[in-house]
């Protein structure tokens, strides 16, 4: 009789257990989404995606639900109201990152219609679909995210180094990283 497939390893709480079985590696092609997705991965340096996805509702409240027009504006008044919120990261670094990538992913926006088509053809259009066996194989980064980080922080993106976009990548469906093992493989690889 084969194994029963096992979900990948790093889902250890039920918050996480949720967010790997209905979101990690779904293909994601909305904007605000997108945005939101990449500033909690900036959020996540040095931190556990625990705390981060613990904190996501919070952020959502406290970042006007990720409306890029409206944090694109926040003054200093606004980000030292941030810095005090307990219901996010209060590192300065972070916040104002989150504003300046704000600025920075409008310009995408403006530039190629939409940060999505600007996004996904760092991956040729299309996810990248791993066939890893275990967490080992795993990398930390790959020559697309080292390519889209480049091309991020030479449009004035921060807290976007590889190893973030790598995870970021992860997360939004561009690169498939569920283990072969777990069921969100195929469910995953089925999507565009």
């Amino acid at each position: 009789m084969p194994a029963q497939p096992t979900r990948c390893p790093w889902p250890t709480t039920e918050l996480n257990i949720a967010y790997h079985d209905t979101e990690w590696g779904v293909p994601l092609h909305d904007d605000r989404a997108l945005f939101e997705l990449l500033t909690l991965e900036g959020a996540q340096a040095g931190l556990s995606w625990s705390i981060v996805l613990n904190k996501r509702e919070s952020y959502r409240r406290a970042f006007d639900a990720f409306d890029l027009k409206k944090v694109s504006r926040y003054d200093a008044r606004k980000a030292a109201a941030l810095l005090v919120d307990p219901g996010i990261v209060r590192n300065r670094l972070k916040v104002a990152a989150t504003i300046q990538n704000a600025k920075a992913f409008l310009a995408v926006q403006r530039e190629f219609g939409s940060f999505d088509r600007y996004l996904w053809q760092f991956v040729g259009g299309r996810p990248i679909v791993n066939r890893r066996r275990a967490m080992k194989e795993v990398p930390a980064r790959t020559a697309e995210s080292d390519a889209l980080s480049k091309d991020l922080l030479a449009r004035g993106f921060k807290f976007a180094g590889s190893t973030i976009c790598y995870a970021f990548m992860q997360a939004s469906g561009m690169v498939n990283d569920h283990l072969v093992t777990c069921p969100r493989h195929a469910a995953c690889a089925r999507l565009h």
